[in-house]
């Protein structure tokens, strides 16, 4: 069954022209391991990443909490994703997809998130200076 699930995850990533498939194969791979449904990519939670990961850049600082005070939900909210469930992962500093993803798999809190179990989506994007967001959500 896992070997079905990792399979129907490939077609939908082919057919939803993923801007990182390798990304997707690692988040996958780690869910699959702990038989975890694969997540399907999300070009609106990657843009919701992408403006964590520039507002980290831009105004200089390093939080969940973006510049303005907004937080995931609100962030989503912006974006236009209807959500039931929410999560984000950060990191800075890594220079690969490899080490971001030991990094977060090595931490509780982002290691729940990876594998979370209302988890169905993802968007990931890597910032200037190396910042690193994650935003993994569930539609309603």
């Amino acid at each position: 069954m896992k070997h079905v699930l990792l399979f129907i995850a490939l077609i939908l990533m082919a057919a939803a022209a993923v801007a990182d498939p390798t990304a997707l194969a690692a988040i996958n791979a780690e869910r699959d391991a702990q038989n975890r449904a694969p997540l399907i990519y999300d070009s609106t939670l990657e843009a919701a990443a992408r403006a964590h990961a520039q507002d980290m850049a831009t105004a200089g600082f390093f939080a969940h909490t973006g510049s303005d005070g907004s937080d995931i939900g609100q962030r989503l909210d912006r974006v236009g994703y209807r959500y039931c469930f929410g999560a984000e992962n950060i990191a800075a500093g890594q220079r690969s997809l490899a080490e971001v993803m030991t990094s977060w798999m090595g931490s509780r809190g982002h290691r729940r998130n990876i594998l979370h179990r209302k988890a169905q989506a993802v968007g990931r994007a890597r910032g200037p200076g190396n910042l690193w967001v994650m935003v993994l959500a569930a539609p309603c």
